[in-house]
């Protein structure tokens, strides 16, 4: 049994991407594991709160709604896109990586979801800067629907704590305003972040949305021992 394997390996923009699988003796399992430099980004092990994010914010658009165009922001290991695929009400989803080496893990099944997640017709990947997206007018020429049904993200650690400058402008009321522009009335926005709810944060999206939450997503965790705690925020737009 190999205790440790990399799986990919690649430089990119943001510093040196690396997929990689180990055995974890503390729950008898094999383990994937991201890193970006000397930070990780996600593991297969603690996957509760990144389903979450699609459960609570599909369950916020509202009743009677169906044939759902939403955009995932954010692929990394495909658990919040697969949850998604989950609800049958869902007829597409655009997921934006601003990393490539992501997609093409994706694509070459390296991952323990990457076939319920390629081989899912509803499923678009697409190489795109979701921020840069977010900040275009939702008419422009682009690679998403023109108004959608919800934007589920998980790039950052949190609203203030970002992998990329560039990122921050996003978590303003006036990024906030930009990206509520591309959903439709009722449309979601829904946010993983590693820490739970942060009250400015809230304050900003009540500034836009009309219905504001921040749920707090527990979950066992087996190497540091205890339980750990991500955030999730879920905000509604004026029907």
């Amino acid at each position: 049994m190999l205790r440790f394997e990399e799986l990919a390996h690649e430089q990119t923009p943001m510093g040196e991407l690396t997929l990689r699988r180990r055995h974890e003796p503390a729950v008898g399992v094999d383990v994937f594991e991201v890193k970006l430099g000397d930070e990780y980004l996600m593991s297969s092990l603690f996957t509760v709160a990144e389903e979450a994010l699609s459960d609570l914010g599909l369950a916020a658009v509202p009743a009677g709604r169906d044939a759902l165009d939403i955009v995932v922001g954010g692929l990394g290991l495909g658990y919040t896109a697969v949850a998604a695929l989950r609800d049958a009400r869902v007829a597409t989803m655009t997921v934006v990586d601003a990393l490539p080496a992501v997609i093409d893990w994706h694509e070459r099944r390296l991952l323990p979801v990457s076939g319920l997640l390629v081989d899912d017709e509803r499923t678009r990947l697409v190489h795109a800067d979701f921020f840069a997206l977010m900040r275009a007018a939702p008419d422009a020429a682009g690679p998403l629907p023109v108004r959608l049904d919800a934007i589920l993200l998980d790039v950052d650690h949190s609203p203030t704590f970002t992998l990329d400058p560039s990122h921050a402008d996003l978590y303003t009321v006036e990024g906030l305003r930009r990206l509520a522009a591309h959903l439709r009335p009722g449309g979601v926005f829904a946010l993983w972040s590693d820490d739970p709810p942060e009250e400015s944060f809230l304050a900003s999206l009540r500034a836009v949305f009309a219905q504001v939450a921040g749920h707090t997503v527990a979950f066992d965790n087996p190497i540091a021992g205890g339980t750990s705690r991500n955030g999730v925020y879920v905000a509604v737009l004026a029907g």
